[in-house]
């Protein structure tokens, strides 16, 4: 069953996903006059602002908090043990395609975060949306829905949770000793208490806890940068010389490790165009979508040139990988420990508690999210938490090579529907774009009303962007 999995996810991955992944990133960025580059610095500044505004109200969702919580799911084991495999099985070119699936899919990540913004529904006091609720608003699509739905909840609430589970337990097993069902229970605790706080818990959770953990690793890797600082020009020479070969093999047919490597782990961890952060997106209250599009854009960028790109040069610095059979975090804590000591493994395996900890909360909001589109109702949220606590225990105590494979053949086809909606609906996200540049020439804040597109799909069904009256009697 494994080799059967694994020959299959391969398949997926070479003949289909990476091929519409970069056609249909390459022709967003093109199509919205690579906003990734012209509006970075607004991007930047519009995390800012979400920070001053993050405590307006104590009941909604600032852009900062849904920033975080996407980054609390971007930012887990990928980083340290994906790319630390990628550079195992793909050499230095596989961080060339990491960089380059991140650039052209942070097009695809504003395009999915802008339309999650504009087709969002009221939860309460705060807001849910993503991908199966702009299928089925501005598609007319709630079949697909359904279908992005149940594949969204197995692979990030329940699959990819066991997966971050595995990882801190027999990370923490091979450095301290403690047994792999003590940290089991502790981290089922742990789960329970922040997920059963609702929403606003999980964003809390990831506003403190983010920010801590990416911070100290960047200074880490930055640390070895300096130390080897000679041998860098020979680094980054081996990544751009690589890639551009591999390059020139996809252009003669040819689908080398680098790429495919390079591509998959890279978008496990950034989840650009995946249909995942869109579901964080949405949540936050804004006064125009193109807003949390540029916010989740700029996060597929940080997660993959500064956390990916940290443990890259870690790995690449210490030229373990080229003597070594070792892959994954062990190949990450040898790296560290010939760079810097002994003390480096002890770190790692706290940087992975912390990093696989935030991602599990991320991951369970996906779920709750797409699990209140399909059936708005409590009881089965309950269940799903019970099950996601399950899935926490599970991972924890069993071996994750065919569920990494299972993960992997599921992140794959949310791939595949969400590429096939966005690119159907990459005009409103157009328009959304044109109308928050027109307004920003005349040196206003924009603000988006439904009425300011004369043809948005869907308009009829929205429940955000419209007067409250409007908004109430759809509602109803």
């Amino acid at each position: 069953m494994t080799e059967f999995i694994s020959v299959l996810n391969d398949y997926l991955w070479a003949k289909l996903i990476v091929i519409f992944l970069v056609a249909i990133g390459l022709f967003l960025t093109v199509y919205l006059g690579f906003l990734q580059i012209r509006f970075f610095p607004e991007m930047v500044r519009l995390l800012g602002d979400g920070r001053k505004n993050k405590d307006k109200d104590k009941k909604t969702v600032s852009s900062l908090q849904a920033f975080m919580i996407g980054m609390a799911a971007r930012i887990g084991t990928g980083n340290i043990a994906g790319v630390a495999t990628a550079v195992a099985l793909g050499g230095p070119g596989a961080v060339f395609w990491m960089w380059l699936i991140a650039l052209i899919g942070s097009a695809s990540a504003f395009v999915e975060s802008t339309l999650a913004q504009v087709y969002k529904v009221k939860d309460g006091d705060s807001w849910r949306g993503g991908p199966a609720y702009y299928m089925e608003k501005a598609l007319g699509n709630r079949k697909l829905g359904i279908i992005f739905s149940i594949l969204i909840t197995l692979s990030f609430g329940l699959i990819f949770n066991a997966v971050q589970a595995n990882t801190i337990a027999a990370s923490i097993d091979n450095e301290f000793g403690i047994s792999t069902s003590t940290t089991a229970i502790v981290l089922a605790i742990i789960t329970a208490i922040i997920i059963f706080g609702g929403v606003h818990s999980v964003a809390k959770f990831s506003t403190v806890l983010v920010p801590i953990k990416a911070g100290v690793y960047i200074v880490l890797a930055l640390w070895v940068m300096i130390a080897n600082f000679d041998i860098l020009p020979n680094v980054f020479g081996a990544i751009f010389s690589e890639g551009v070969f591999t390059f020139k093999q996809m252009f003669g047919g040819v689908m080398g490790a680098a790429v495919l490597h390079g591509i998959r782990r890279g978008l496990f961890s950034n989840e650009a165009g995946m249909g995942s952060a869109p579901n964080a997106a949405a949540t936050a209250d804004v006064t125009h979508p193109v807003k949390q599009g540029f916010i989740q854009a700029l996060g597929v960028i940080v997660d993959t040139f500064i956390i990916c790109s940290s443990t890259a040069m870690i790995v690449l610095v210490s030229g373990v990988y080229k003597t070594s059979e070792l892959t994954g975090i062990p190949l990450t804590q040898e790296s560290l420990r010939v760079s810097l000591g002994d003390f480096a493994a002890t770190f790692v395996s706290i940087s992975v508690f912390l990093f696989a900890l935030s991602t599990i909360m991320g991951n369970y909001y996906y779920g709750e999210s797409n699990i209140s589109f399909m059936k708005n109702s409590k009881k089965t949220i309950y269940l799903y938490r019970f099950a996601v606590i399950g899935m926490v225990l599970f991972g924890a105590l069993y071996s994750a090579e065919l569920i990494w494979s299972l993960a992997d053949i599921f992140m794959g086809l949310m791939v595949l529907v969400n590429l096939y909606a966005i690119t159907r609906l990459s005009k409103v996200a157009k328009a959304l774009l044109m109308d928050y540049i027109a307004q920003k020439k005349k040196g206003l804040d924009p603000v988006f009303h439904a009425d300011s597109i004369s043809e948005l799909p869907g308009r009829e069904h929205l429940e955000a962007w419209v007067d409250e009256k409007k908004a109430n009697k759809q509602i109803g």
